[in-house]
């Protein structure tokens, strides 16, 4: 049997050398990690529209636009994810857990403090190599 493909919108949210990241709630699959914001993408929706729908619902932020940046697919032995990465730097609003999740703002330079779900880190390694210096 094919595993399941769940396509995710990802929102890499970047801002005076910092990016913005929430805690996965426990209860969830890669809970207890901390991961860039977003969610699934719905039937009917772009991948734009899904991020810009995710980010308010999620951290109440009010996005003007997204780059699209790389798409990855990973595969856990529960089923499989395709990210579908957008760089986010034109915003609005002050971010802040709408599902009791803890978010910060991270400098660059500490993300390798943070542990990511797996299928993050090539979302980490471009983001280093692009942007941390």
């Amino acid at each position: 049997m094919t595993p399941k493909v769940v396509h995710v919108a990802v929102g890499v949210i970047l801002k005076d050398q910092q990016v913005l990241l929430a805690l996965r709630p426990d209860k969830l699959h890669q809970g207890g990690r901390w991961e860039f914001p977003g969610g699934k993408v719905e039937a009917g929706e772009t991948t734009a529209q899904a991020l810009a729908r995710e980010l308010k619902e999620e951290v109440d932020l009010d996005i003007a636009g997204s780059t699209p940046w790389f798409e990855l697919q990973y595969a856990y032995p529960e089923k499989t994810v395709l990210l579908d990465i957008h760089l986010v730097q034109d915003f609005a609003g002050k971010a802040k857990g709408l599902e009791g999740q803890p978010v910060r703002w991270v400098p660059l330079s500490e993300l390798n403090q943070y542990q990511f779900p797996d299928a993050n880190q090539p979302i980490l390694d471009k983001l280093i190599n692009e942007f941390g210096r």
